[in-house]
C-alpha cells in the first residue's frame, strides 16, 4: 500500500484463495447492495464521484477488460501485449447511474461467476505466465490475482463509503457522536 518494503515472507494468495475472495466480494456486495433503496444506488456523494451503481458497472468493466480478460489474453499468447481502458469514459457509456441497481448487480453477479470459475482452473505453470502492458509494463498472472484481491477490496470499501455519507447528510445534531 504504501512504500516499497513488503515482508519477505508474502507470497500473496494462492489461486483457491483468491477464487474463495472473489466470491465472498460477491455475497458482501449482494447483500450491501440489495439492502439500498434505489435512490441511494444512483446517489452521488460529492460531484465528480461515482455513485453505487457506477461502481459497480467499473467492476463489471474491470472483471472483463482487465482482471478476467487479461488473465484469458495471457493463457492464449505468449507475452501478448495488454492494452489499457479508459474507466472514465467506459463509465460515462454505461450509465448505470440511471439503471435499476439489481440489473447492475446482476450482471456483476454473472460475470463474477465466469470468474471464479477460471480462477480455480488455473494451473501452478499459468501463474507466471505474463504480458506487457503498455502503461506499467510486465505483468504476470500472479501478480494480477493480487490485484484484483486489492482492487475489490479498494472498491468494496468506496461503496461502504457512500453508504454513510448518504447517512451522514441526514444525521443532523448526531453527527457530534462521530467527534467523541
Amino acid at each position: 500500500m504504501g512504500g516499497n518494503t513488503y515482508p519477505p515472507a508474502v507470497t500473496g494468495y494462492s489461486p483457491a484463495a483468491v477464487a474463495r475472495l472473489l466470491a465472498a466480494t460477491a455475497t458482501e456486495l449482494r447483500n450491501e447492495v440489495e439492502a439500498l433503496p434505489d435512490e441511494v444506488r444512483g446517489w452521488h456523494p460529492a460531484p465528480g464521484e461515482w455513485c453505487v451503481n457506477e461502481v459497480l458497472g467499473h467492476l463489471v468493466e474491470a472483471e472483463r477488460r482487465g482482471f478476467a480478460g487479461r488473465i484469458r489474453i495471457i493463457l492464449d499468447q505468449d507475452q501478448p501485449r495488454l492494452e489499457t481502458w479508459d474507466q472514465e469514459a467506459v463509465t460515462r457509456a454505461r450509465d448505470d447511474c440511471d439503471r435499476p441497481g439489481d440489473q447492475v448487480l446482476a450482471e456483476l453477479l454473472a460475470e463474477r461467476v465466469l470468474s471464479v470459475e477460471l480462477v480455480e482452473g488455473l494451473s501452478e505453470e499459468s501463474l507466471d505466465r505474463g504480458g506487457e502492458h503498455v502503461t506499467i509494463g510486465p505483468v504476470t498472472v500472479r501478480e494480477l490475482l493480487q490485484e484484483w484481491v486489492h482492487h475489490d477490496r479498494n472498491h468494496m470499501k468506496q461503496i461502504l463509503s457512500n453508504v454513510q455519507a448518504y447517512a451522514w447528510a441526514a444525521m443532523g445534531n448526531t453527527r457530534k457522536f462521530s467527534d467523541v
